[in-house]
């Protein structure tokens, strides 16, 4: 089993009173800048294990009565049609995913703004449907030679050009569906306004990583850095907090490049700075929850290689950069790993040679791995996941799981009737005729009753696979990597 790195209790504890803290110290109301992902925070669960994807969640449910979320999009991001890659869908369907998912939970949502805000059409038509849909939606524009210009950014042509976003709670969170979206100045335009209203409240920023109290080539931090290769972030220890305290920290520098800004920006709006460095700024409490660190360092090795195949990929697939993969190269050099530490590779490649077709392999979480091989009724990825139920339910080999009299038909219905040129089950389509025949088999019960099991487990393809399989792997929790190359010379890949 995978040993628990990371005191998921003791974080929720101790990030809900540095969130306090921070806000007496700024006489009852904060701006929280909310980086990362507040749902769902897989990269986090991965490199700090014991870390609950939804922990971030749960530390703002301790402080519900005091919080409100301001949501924020750019109208550039919504005129483009952005896309989050792991959801698959638009920023401002995300919007209201994230709406619902907060109200679900009992957090309030107070409103959404719209930044870098110029009469794009159809930021125009999302602002209507937010209004329609009875949510507050207010406007920021873009100010001329932002963020250098300090005179005019913290001036009525500024920031004051930005509607005032009316709050009520001291704890404002304000989160975004990505990067790039305006989280930081709509944090400071409020700050401004309510200077200028006699409303004392103040900026912190939430960003789980880097981690700050960690050295700078720590592996922990290093999966962030691969995380990020796409926008050229890196690690620098924080010249400001050496300056200030002689202390080492870790930032990154994005946030370091800013900071001189940034002070001038809070010494115009507070007649000084609250803050002497970023690292200040940060209210982030994750590295002092860490338990192993050993084993926080290995599973953070492994994110890296994971990252570098996703990114290879990604690369194959023309969605990404070969300037991304050279500069994981580099990340991994740093930390001293390659392929080889991920243990699913060997198998699934030699099971390819052997086959002379796609093959996966599976890493169950206690050590064991089981192949599965292309066949004429089912692919590599079905082949696997039964294979693996099998063993996790001590099932002899041989036994047939599900008989070809019930797979069969699917393949007539998927290729007569629904326009497949594959005949292969995909995992989904294996795993509903597993359900089905475990109504009447015992033995496929016992199978299916395994799924959890598979969590956390590490899967590698031979070849890139479909999107259907890929999903399917996620919502098994099954951390999965792909060789850059697709099984045909097809230029189309769909299913």
């Amino acid at each position: 089993m995978k040993t628990i790195g990371f005191d998921n209790n003791k974080y929720i504890e101790m990030q809900s009173k540095r969130i306090l803290d921070r806000i007496k110290q700024f006489g009852g109301k904060l701006y929280l800048e909310f980086g990362g992902k507040l749902f769902d925070d897989y990269h986090a669960s991965r490199v700090l294990p014991g870390f609950m994807p939804d922990s971030k969640v749960k530390m703002l449910l301790q402080l519900k009565e005091k919080a409100e979320i301001v949501i924020v999009i750019s109208a550039d991001d919504i005129e483009k049609n952005k896309i989050r890659g792991d959801l698959g869908i638009t920023y401002d369907l995300d919007v209201l995913r994230l709406i619902d998912a907060f109200r679900q939970i009992g957090l309030y949502v107070g409103s959404v703004v719209i930044s870098h805000f110029n009469d794009q059409p159809a930021a125009i038509t999302f602002a209507k449907r937010l209004d329609a849909l009875g949510i507050k939606v207010y406007h920021h524009y873009i100010i001329p030679d932002y963020p250098a210009n300090v005179s005019l950014i913290v001036s009525d042509d500024g920031y004051g050009k930005n509607e005032y976003v009316e709050t009520t709670r001291e704890l404002v969170v304000v989160t975004a569906p990505g990067p790039g979206s305006g989280k930081m100045a709509t944090c400071l335009s409020q700050l401004y306004h309510e200077s200028k209203m006699g409303i004392k409240s103040g900026y912190a920023k939430f960003e789980t990583f880097p981690i700050w109290n960690l050295p700078l080539n720590h592996p922990v931090n290093l999966a962030y850095e691969a995380a990020t290769a796409d926008l050229d972030d890196v690690n620098m220890i924080d010249p400001f907090h050496l300056e200030a305290y002689g202390v080492s920290t870790v930032n990154y520098n994005r946030d370091i490049e800013i900071f001189p800004v940034l002070n001038a920006i809070f010494t115009r709006i507070y007649g000084s700075s609250p803050y002497k460095s970023p690292t200040d700024m940060g209210v982030n409490m994750a590295g002092n929850c860490i338990i192993n660190d050993e084993a926080t360092r290995e599973a953070s090795k492994q994110e890296i290689v994971r990252r570098y195949f996703n990114t290879m990929c990604s690369v194959r697939q023309g969605m990404s950069s070969k300037e991304e993969v050279y500069r994981l190269e580099l990340i991994m050099s740093k930390a001293g790993v390659d392929e080889s530490i991920r243990r699913s590779v060997k198998p699934a490649l030699e099971k390819a040679e052997d086959t002379g077709a796609p093959a996966v392999a599976i890493e169950l979480n206690d050590g064991r791995i089981v192949t599965g091989k292309t066949s004429s009724l089912l692919g590599p990825s079905s082949a696997a996941l039964l294979n693996a139920l099998k063993l996790l339910a001590r099932i002899d080999d041989s036994v047939l799981l599900i008989s070809p009299d019930v797979i069969e038909p699917i393949q007539k219905l998927k290729t007569n009737h629904m326009g497949n040129s594959n005949p292969r089950l995909h995992t989904d389509e294996i795993l509903i005729a597993l359900s089905i025949c475990a109504v009447n088999d015992p033995v496929a019960a016992k199978a299916l009753e395994q799924l959890s099991q598979l969590k956390n487990a590490e899967a590698h393809s031979t070849v890139i696979l479909s999107r259907v399989d890929e999903n399917v792997f996620k919502k098994l929790g099954i951390n999965l990597t792909c060789e850059p190359q697709y099984q045909t010379k097809k230029l189309y890949h769909a299913n």
